[in-house]
């Protein structure tokens, strides 16, 4: 199936010149042998994309930092590509149900996904069945942004810093919050304490608000979160912030350190926001995509209005987000299997 972008094919042939002529009868040419091969000569396939509606499936509840950017994206690509693109929601085994939809789509374009790097990079290591494969199924359109979990602690926990947390939780497993199984707040903990060498005990939560609730009440008393579900609560002393995940520090916490800066210089977790497509979709409508999925994430007014949720807008093209992807499936292949984090 071709994709001609942006310019119509359909013109008055009465008026059209010899090379428009020649294009022409090789279209025709080509949507007949498609018929001919059991190929369905789409109608789509002789017009401009997009022709109706596009949907972006976020893998995650409304309100989740990669939701806000696929929603706040939906809107610029309706305007650049005079079109509705429409976000809708499927949450679930993280990230698990939106991907599996999104990888059984049809490859034509209308069906996309916005979803966690981990969705794709950690999610066949740490579930035994996996519902899709991540390079075989999916066609990777760009990175759009980053975001820092934030390692908070309850104020009756008497730590103050990266390297007492560490001291404290040697002595005895300490009892953490996060998201769910393969959320940003799981693989930070454990990613963190293979590599400083403490033991955890993690108590799952079905989503981040009832757990911020939970450690403000002392009910848990630590966990890896999102800064900007913590940040406020830190500023007026009812959790602790220690560091955050980040290569770098947080705009919301210009003060707190990373975790590298406290004594782990090899340790880094962001996590980033990934729009993909079905495999198979049409090389020109992925081009096109993610041109204009570039372009918009380039508006400086998006880029501050994100900042101030801890939402670091950080393009990357598709190369660079398939590159990145296969790079984190072997790390992440590891750190499942060091962790024994797998589940069913």
């Amino acid at each position: 199936m071709k994709y001609q972008i942006g310019h119509d094919r359909n013109a008055d042939v009465s008026n059209a010149t010899e090379e428009g002529h020649m294009l022409s009868r090789r279209l025709l040419l080509s949507v007949v042998a498609g018929a001919s091969f059991g190929i369905p000569a789409s109608a789509d396939a002789l017009q401009p994309y997009p022709q109706r509606p596009v949907k972006i499936i976020t893998a995650g509840i409304p309100g989740t930092t990669f939701d806000l950017v696929a929603r706040a994206l939906a809107d610029q690509l309706s305007l650049r590509l005079k079109q509705i693109f429409l976000v809708e929601p499927r949450p679930g085994a993280a990230g698990n149900v939106g991907a599996e939809f999104v990888a059984k789509a049809s490859p034509d374009g209308y069906t996309l996904i916005m979803a966690l790097g981990t969705t794709f990079a950690v999610n066949p290591s740490l579930y035994r069945k996996p519902p899709f494969d991540p390079l075989a199924d999916f066609t990777f359109i760009a990175i759009t942004a980053t975001t820092s979990t934030v390692l908070v602690v309850h104020p009756s926990v008497p730590v103050s810093s990266v390297a007492e947390f560490v001291a404290f939780a040697k002595k005895e497993p300490i009892a953490y919050a996060h998201g769910g199984n393969g959320t940003p707040g799981h693989l930070t903990m454990e990613y963190f304490r293979l590599m400083a060498g403490f033991q955890t005990t993690p108590v799952p939560y079905r989503g981040n608000p009832q757990l911020v609730t939970d450690l403000v009440g002392g009910q848990i008393k630590a966990g890896f979160v999102a800064a900007s579900g913590v940040i406020q609560h830190v500023r007026e002393g009812r959790l602790k912030g220690l560091a955050v995940s980040t290569r770098s520090r947080s705009p919301l916490a210009p003060d707190m350190p990373t975790i590298a800066e406290a004594g782990y210089p090899e340790f880094e977790f962001a996590s980033y926001h990934v729009l993909a497509a079905p495999a198979g979709i049409p090389e020109p409508v992925a081009a096109l995509l993610e041109r204009e999925v570039l372009r918009s994430l380039a508006d400086p007014e998006l880029q501050e209005r994100f900042r101030a949720q801890d939402i670091v807008i950080a393009p990357a093209t598709s190369v660079e987000a398939r590159a990145r992807i296969e790079s984190d499936l072997q790390l992440w292949a590891k750190v499942v299997k060091a962790a024994g984090m797998q589940v069913d």
